[in-house]
């Protein structure tokens, strides 16, 4: 097996830890913490999301870039790597500007009153789109490495 079969598979794993992190907190996280937001507040005890996300895109955006870089020559991988590329790039710019910031009050509100109880809520179903934003970008790495 030669490097930029190797490195793909790798992004590709990645990925799918990724996806499978993100359905992990849909389907049981954000079922319950806009009820009982102290499961998201390291500081009283709930998990802190950032030890997983924060390492894991890391190793994800390298293995993709490093990816990209040893497939360059295979016009066909290149166009799956970029779509996969591009699929994460906008899951990410949407986390940045909206997720993120909406995560991180949610984290640090004391006792949420109805209206910021509403808003967790919207921000779960909103959510679960990057999850299939996600998808497209893991089935484009797979479909780039069943082509060679």
């Amino acid at each position: 097996m030669n490097f930029h079969t190797v490195i793909l598979q790798a992004a590709m794993v990645f990925g799918a830890i990724g996806l499978g992190g993100g359905l992990y907190e849909a389907l049981l996280i954000d079922r319950t913490w806009p009820r009982l937001p102290h499961l998201i507040q390291p500081q009283r005890g709930g998990i802190d999301r950032k030890l997983f996300w924060i390492p894991m895109h890391t190793a994800y955006e390298l293995a993709l870039a490093v990816s990209l870089w040893a497939n360059w020559q295979s016009p066909f991988a290149r166009y799956c790597i970029l779509a996969a590329l591009a699929a994460h790039a906008i899951t990410r710019a949407w986390s940045f500007v909206h997720f993120i910031p909406a995560a991180l009050r949610f984290e640090q509100a004391e006792d949420p009153g109805p209206s910021q109880v509403e808003a967790a809520w919207a921000w779960t179903r909103q959510s679960r789109w990057r999850i299939a934003i996600e998808a497209c970008a893991v089935l484009a790495l797979a479909v780039a490495l069943s082509s060679g």
